[in-house]
C-alpha cells in the first residue's frame, strides 16, 4: 500500500512539473512574438502573397492601418511661427485713394459746423500738405514769471494777457438800465460779499460772480430793481459751482434772499445767464492777478512758484482795497490786471509794480489817481485784518471773502480830493501796512 501511494504521489509531481514547464514555454513564446523576434516562415509569406494577388480584383480597397506618426497632431515650432510672422509678404494690389481721380483724401480732418474749411494742397506723392504758421507772439508786457520746468514762461504769460483782453465789459452799462442807479449795484455787491462770508466762500468766487453780473447786465436792457437780487444771487450760485469744491446747495442761496427768490427762479435764471454769457465763465479776476503779483514780489525759490510765498495779512489789506474799488461802477473802465497792479502800487513802490506786472507808469497813472480816494478812506477806517474762521485751514484763511462796512467806507470816498502823486509816484499808504522793499531782500514775517 505504501508503494502504491508513493508511486501515485510521484506521478502527480511529474504531472505538475510538466504543466508548469508548458506554461513557461508558452509565455516566453508570446513575448517573443510581441517583440517581433519570431518571423513567419517563407512558406507562410508566399501563401499570403498568392492569396492577396488572387483576391485583389475581387475585394475593394482595404483601409490600411495608420501609423502612430500619421495620426499625431502637428505642432508648429514657435521659432518657425515667429519667422513666418516677421517674413515680408508681397501686398496685393488694392484700390486706394488716388489724387488724380479728383476724390478727397479719406484721412482728411472733418471741420466742425461753425468752422470754415480751408482748401489744402496735395503733393506730388499723394499726401495732403497743410500750411502752418508761427503762432508764437512776443509778449506786449515783459513777463515777470521765472523759468518754469513744466511750460514756457512766455507762453503762460501770453495766455494770461490774452484772457485779460478776452473778457471785456461795458463801461456804460448803467446807461442801458434807466431804472437803476450806480448805488444799487454797490448795495448788491456788498450783500454778495456778506453771503460769501456766511458760507465761507473764496474771494475768487465773489469776483467771478461780480464779473458774471456786470457782463450779463451789458447784454440786457431796462432791468428793474426787483430783478436785481435774483440776477446777483444766480451769478454767485454759478460762481460757487465753478470755484468751490463743496458749493452750497441751491436752497441755501434761496434761503439768504428771505423768500424773495425761490429755487426754481434761481435755476431758471442760471440758464439764462449762461446762455447770454455764451458759457464764457473763466475770466482772470482782479484777485487772481493780485495773487500773481504778490507771488512774484515775494518769490524766493522757483520750485515753489505755485505755493503762496507772500504774507497773508498784506494780501488781505490789498484785497480790501480792491473790494472797496469794485463797488464803484467806474472800476469797469479798467482791466482786471490794471486794477490789481494799481492796488499793489498803493501798498508798495512803482519799481516793484513795474517788476511784477510789466506795466509802465503811463499805463498805471490814470487808475492809480482814480484809486487814491479809496486808499485814503481805507487808511482812515483801518483794515479789519486777517479773520480766523472755523473749519478753514490756516494757509487758506486769506482766500476767504470777508465782509466789512464797505458801503460806509464808500460814502467817504467822494469827500476826499485827489492828491498829486506825479512827483513822488507814490500814494498815501494806510497805516500799519507792510511795504515790500524793491530790493531782492524780502521780509520773513509781516508787521502788524
Amino acid at each position: 500500500m505504501r508503494i502504491v501511494y508513493f508511486l501515485s504521489l510521484l506521478a502527480m509531481c511529474l504531472t505538475e512539473k510538466a504543466f508548469s514547464e508548458s506554461i513557461t514555454i508558452r509565455l516566453s513564446t508570446f513575448k517573443k512574438v510581441t517583440r517581433g523576434d519570431i518571423m513567419p516562415s517563407k512558406k507562410v509569406l508566399r501563401a499570403e502573397q498568392v492569396n492577396t494577388t488572387d483576391e485583389a480584383p475581387k475585394t475593394t480597397s482595404v483601409r490600411p492601418r495608420k501609423r502612430k506618426a500619421d495620426v499625431a497632431i502637428h505642432l508648429q515650432d514657435p521659432d518657425e511661427e515667429i519667422t513666418e510672422m516677421t517674413r515680408k509678404k508681397p501686398c496685393a494690389s488694392q484700390a486706394c485713394w488716388n489724387p488724380d481721380t479728383g476724390y478727397t483724401s479719406p484721412c482728411r480732418r472733418i471741420p466742425t459746423p461753425d468752422e470754415v474749411e480751408e482748401p489744402v494742397a496735395v503733393g506730388s506723392v499723394g499726401f495732403t500738405q497743410y500750411a502752418s504758421e508761427n503762432r508764437f507772439i512776443t509778449p506786449t508786457r515783459s513777463t515777470p514769471l521765472p523759468t518754469l520746468c513744466w511750460a514756457s514762461k512766455d507762453d503762460v504769460w501770453n495766455n494770461l494777457l490774452r484772457k485779460d483782453k478776452l473778457y471785456l465789459r461795458d463801461t456804460h452799462v448803467m446807461e442801458r438800465h434807466p431804472n437803476l442807479q450806480p448805488k444799487m449795484r454797490a448795495i448788491l455787491l456788498d450783500w454778495l460779499m456778506e453771503v460769501c462770508e456766511v458760507y465761507k466762500l473764496h474771494r475768487e468766487t465773489f469776483y467771478l460772480g461780480q464779473d458774471y453780473f456786470d457782463r450779463f447786465m451789458a447784454t440786457q436792457e431796462n432791468v428793474f430793481k426787483t430783478t436785481l437780487q435774483l440776477i446777483g444771487i444766480s451769478c454767485l450760485f454759478i460762481a460757487a459751482k465753478m470755484e468751490e469744491i463743496y458749493p452750497p446747495k441751491v436752497h441755501q442761496f434761496a434761503y439768504v434772499t428771505d423768500g424773495a427768490c425761490t429755487e426754481d427762479d434761481i435755476l431758471s435764471m442760471e440758464i439764462i445767464i449762461m446762455k447770454e454769457l455764451n458759457w464764457s465763465l473763466s475770466p482772470l479776476t482782479p484777485v487772481a492777478w493780485l495773487n500773481i503779483y504778490m507771488q512774484m514780489a515775494y518769490l524766493k525759490e522757483t520750485a515753489e512758484v505755485l505755493m503762496a510765498q507772500y504774507p497773508q495779512a498784506t494780501f488781505v489789506q490789498i484785497a480790501e482795497l480792491l473790494d472797496l474799488c469794485i463797488l464803484d461802477v467806474r472800476s469797469l473802465e479798467f482791466s482786471y490786471s490794471l486794477l490789481a497792479a494799481s492796488a499793489l502800487f498803493h501798498f508798495s513802490s512803482l519799481e516793484l509794480v513795474m517788476k511784477v506786472s510789466g506795466l509802465k507808469w503811463c499805463d498805471l497813472e490814470e487808475c492809480v489817481r482814480w484809486m487814491v480816494p479809496f486808499a485814503m478812506s481805507l487808511r482812515e477806517a483801518g483794515s479789519s485784518g486777517l479773520k480766523t474762521l472755523k473749519g478753514i485751514a490756516a494757509d487758506d484763511m486769506h482766500n476767504i471773502q470777508t465782509h466789512v462796512p464797505y458801503l460806509e467806507w464808500l460814502g467817504r470816498v467822494h469827500s476826499y480830493q485827489l492828491v498829486d502823486i506825479e512827483s513822488s509816484q507814490r500814494s498815501p499808504v494806510p497805516s500799519g501796512v507792510l511795504t515790500p522793499p524793491p530790493s531782492s531782500e524780502k521780509p520773513e514775517s509781516t508787521v502788524s
